[in-house]
């Protein structure tokens, strides 16, 4: 199993990808969302110049906010400054979307954007529609060094849903996906992945790489899992998957999963007490770096367990077990901006060092 982190695109906190990197940490993903953090290839540029072995990558790059030939002339650039050890995560952009009261870029889009961006990282030529015209485009030069094609940059779909495991299966090397703490979930999304290669026509490399987003919340003895201390540290990661519920069921109906019914309908009178033309910037409030503070009851016991590592160490440890059991190759921490340090070492000491 390796472990990673994805670290709020902050682009004076660079160092918090070093530190990762002599904590043993094998990955560094960066987030790209416009509206809330520093740009994410300014950031990993910087990175590939204050490391030397740990991987650097898009955590993930959104679709929707560049085209598809920038997104592969930015990664291939910074595979010019890190070569061999670049990724290019990619996705529809949730959170980068939303808080410009936008819906994430639609499935079609999101596979015709793949396919594009895997042809220019691999030095293809390849056709590309834009403004309703279709054009052959390849990058020109790339043997005098504006970024690098030679070294293979590893191209990871980022998806939720059967269908964009799928994708991932047709036309990534891998899949990044935020699944439960639970070995089915894992087994589900590489029969997905498998599923979508057969489509294609292809058979999904033995070395596909299947990697998860998560929290940990790494009790000390005595804590519980209503510790002030936890809900700080990985409160702004659980909250995201609220807020992300909350969104889908307004736009199409339904009912929040069983962990959240026990205070969906006060979470809602909560958010919508926001006139609805700031709405969407209010259920973003804090996204993944710092818990919102009336929004800390409703961080649950039972909605840390669902959404992440969770318990104490030897705990925390048999579970990382099972999931590499399952097949998935790598966890990905996202911590609180405050805490990250400290539940990066504390990780790395107590459970990394144990496996």
């Amino acid at each position: 199993m390796d472990f990673g982190v994805c670290v709020a695109t902050k682009i004076d906190e660079v160092g918090t990808v070093a530190h990762a990197e002599n904590l043993g940490f094998s990955h560094a993903w960066i987030p790209d969302s416009q509206m809330i953090w520093s740009d994410c290839y300014a950031f990993l540029a910087l990175a590939a110049q204050q490391t030397r072995s740990i991987k650097l990558g898009t955590g993930v790059a959104v679709i929707g906010t560049r085209i598809a030939p920038v997104t592969a002339h930015s990664i291939a650039t910074i595979n010019r400054l890190a070569p061999g050890r670049t990724f290019l995560g990619i996705g529809t952009g949730n959170t980068a979307q939303r808080l410009m009261g936008q819906r994430p870029i639609r499935f079609a889009e999101f596979e015709e954007y793949t396919r594009v961006v895997r042809a220019l990282l691999r030095g293809e030529e390849v056709e590309y529609r834009y403004r309703d015209e279709a054009y052959p485009v390849r990058f020109l030069m790339p043997d005098l060094g504006f970024m690098d094609l030679e070294h293979p940059v590893p191209l990871y779909v980022s998806g939720f849903y059967p269908r964009t495991h799928r994708l991932a299966g047709r036309y990534g090397d891998g899949l990044v996906c935020s699944v439960p703490p639970e070995r089915d979930f894992v087994a589900r999304a590489i029969a997905n992945a498998r599923r979508g290669a057969d489509e294609d026509g292809r058979v999904l490399s033995e070395d596909f790489y299947i990697s998860s987003l998560s929290a940990v919340a790494l009790l000390e003895p005595g804590e519980t899992l209503e510790s002030r201390r936890i809900v700080e540290s990985v409160g702004p990661f659980v909250m995201s998957s609220v807020h992300y519920i909350y969104d889908k069921i307004k736009e199409n109906g339904g009912e929040p999963p069983p962990h959240m019914r026990p205070f969906w309908k006060d979470y809602c009178q909560m958010v919508e007490r926001v006139p609805p033309a700031q709405r969407h910037q209010r259920v973003h409030e804090g996204h993944c770096t710092y818990i919102v503070a009336e929004e800390m009851r409703f961080c649950t016991p039972e909605l840390i367990r669902t959404t992440c590592l969770a318990g104490t160490p030897g705990e925390i440890v048999e579970q990382v077990r099972g999931l590499a059991e399952a097949g998935l190759d790598q966890i990905i921490l996202l911590q609180s901006l405050a805490s990250q340090y400290r539940d990066l070492e504390d990780f790395s000491r107590k459970v990394m060092t144990r496996l």
